[in-house]
């Protein structure tokens, strides 16, 4: 017999042995494969999409703040009512902080009550990129820059008139050029 048939025959009777003794009770399998098919599902490797602006993780880190390194290149988020735009009320584009692309307008920003800055749509559709999120369990819409594919935050069905959507932003993700 070759070793790796021995290995798996020996795994097998272990794992018979345990299962007439009682180790493997539905509790044990629960505790233990359920976190483990959860990162499996929730994580799914990413294929690395292609865009304008490609930059390196040591440009990135060089071009922004740790927060907003974490927040578009990571996926992060900021807390709630801590962010430079969330109560902002001047007239203006928000653009993404990786590549300058405008993404939103003040005349599309809405107070949501969530902390983040809220708009019902992007200033250009073809600005913003969505892809699915499953990382917290549950699938959400996920918002980045189609040009740089900075992460910009989450798009939600909860939104107000004429669209009905809620674009959540990460204040980190963006900058601001006043009118």
């Amino acid at each position: 017999m070759q070793p790796f048939a021995i290995r798996t025959t020996y795994i097998k009777i272990k794992v018979s042995y345990k299962l007439k003794r009682g180790y493997y009770t539905m509790k044990n399998i629960i505790t233990f494969f359920l976190p483990v098919l959860f990162t499996l599902f929730s994580c799914a490797q990413k294929t690395q999409a292609k865009y304008e602006i490609m930059k390196t993780d040591a440009e990135w880190q060089n071009q922004l703040t740790p927060l907003q390194y974490n927040v578009i290149r990571n996926e992060g988020t900021e807390m709630a009512f801590t962010g430079k735009y969330w109560d902002n009320h001047e007239e203006g584009i928000y653009k993404c902080v990786g590549c300058g692309q405008e993404v939103f307008g003040s005349h599309t920003k809405f107070e949501s009550g969530t902390g983040w800055p809220s708009f019902y749509e992007p200033i250009k559709a073809k600005n913003v990129a969505e892809t699915i999120d499953n990382a917290l369990g549950m699938a959400r819409t996920e918002v980045h820059c189609s040009r740089c594919g900075a992460h910009l935050g989450h798009v939600f069905k909860d939104g107000p008139d004429p669209t009905g959507l809620r674009y959540c932003i990460n204040s980190a993700s963006l900058t601001f050029d006043k009118k």
